[in-house]
């Protein structure tokens, strides 16, 4: 008899395969729930709603550090995504380089956004800003009220909220902020306002950059399962796993099509051949080995921003039968 599992998730091209049943994942009835992160990593995280879920991964390993975590997490990232793009600056502030971000006033909707701890980290890694040289505001980015789903409170950092019933994007305008880190576009952003614009105008060539000289393809979320399940049914990891590869497998090798474009992307082929070139045939991997670097790099950048209760080992993040991939 199958064991039901409800899996929230985004709706991405590389799981479609498992919400529309073309691949099935042995021993399980799964119930795919489509979601956006941010109300799925709250319920997820608040309430734990679901037997197996995307995750932010910065907060996975947060909770790892702070000991009986409610998670599991599985070598599976739905979400990866360079973020030098994601830092906008007021036209107001004349800021146009990194370094002069010290000492300014800077909105988050949250410090423990994994965007944000990976832009923190390539920040102090190539242009020696720390954390602590930067008063940090957290509040929601175009709607007011953001609810943070973890209290981190790191020392020696100065984090504050911003006013009630305000939002990021408006003080970003007003010159009250001096640039912001997040997840998705300032509205004034996206609306062309002169107001805003990106600290890093040609950011795919910085990314390109910082991948080259670091070797990191941010990992930006994982899938996890609750520990109440895995402790039950073990097995459920590494069918999971199989599944979520064999699902992101069919969207890789869908997007190869020279015969007609499966997206509605111009130059989709010659991207791809560029990504094969920079980072290898397998540019999206999944697996625990594949992606030691990029884990083990953000849990040091985690540590060095002081949001770890205790040091963690990139193995005790993970269900332990999916550490190594059986060979056939």
């Amino acid at each position: 008899m199958a064991v039901s599992i409800a899996f929230a998730c985004g709706d991405y091209d590389r799981t479609r395969a498992l919400r529309d049943g073309r691949v099935v994942a042995d021993g399980i009835d799964l119930t795919y729930v489509p979601l956006i992160p941010e109300e799925l990593f709250f319920r997820q995280i608040r309430f734990r709603e679901f037997e197996a879920a995307e995750l932010s991964f910065a907060n996975t390993i947060i909770l790892q550090s702070r000991g009986e975590s409610p998670f599991v997490a599985l070598p599976v990232f739905p979400s990866r995504f360079f973020r030098h793009g994601f830092i906008w600056v007021s036209a107001r502030s004349g800021i146009t380089r990194p370094e002069e971000l010290r000492g300014k006033r800077i909105g988050v909707p949250e410090y423990h956004l994994t965007a944000a701890v990976w832009l923190r980290g390539a920040l102090e890694d190539d242009f020696g800003l720390r954390p602590e040289d930067v008063h940090w505001l957290e509040g929601g980015l175009n709607e007011p009220h953001r609810q943070s789903r973890l209290e981190v409170r790191p020392e020696g950092v100065r984090i504050e909220p911003i006013p009630a019933g305000r939002t990021l994007n408006e003080m970003l305008v007003a010159g009250e902020l001096d640039a912001v880190m997040a997840a998705r576009y300032p509205r004034a952003f996206e609306a062309g306002d002169p107001a805003v614009r990106r600290l890093f105008p040609d950011y795919p060539s910085v990314e390109r950059d910082y991948y080259r000289r670091h070797r990191n393809f941010p990992i930006m979320h994982c899938v996890v399962l609750r520990r109440d399940v895995y402790e039950r049914y073990p097995w459920v990891a590494p069918s999971l796993c199989k599944a979520l590869s064999a699902a992101k497998r069919l969207a890789l090798e869908g997007m190869w099509d020279t015969g007609a474009l499966p997206l509605a992307l111009p130059w989709l082929l010659p991207q791809i051949e560029e990504l094969r070139d920079l980072v290898g045939v397998d540019f999206w991997p999944y697996g625990f080995e594949a992606n030691r670097h990029d884990i083990e790099t953000l849990i040091a950048y985690l540590r060095r921003q002081k949001m770890l209760a205790r040091e963690v080992s990139a193995e005790e993040v993970f269900a332990p039968n999916t550490l190594v991939e059986p060979k056939l």
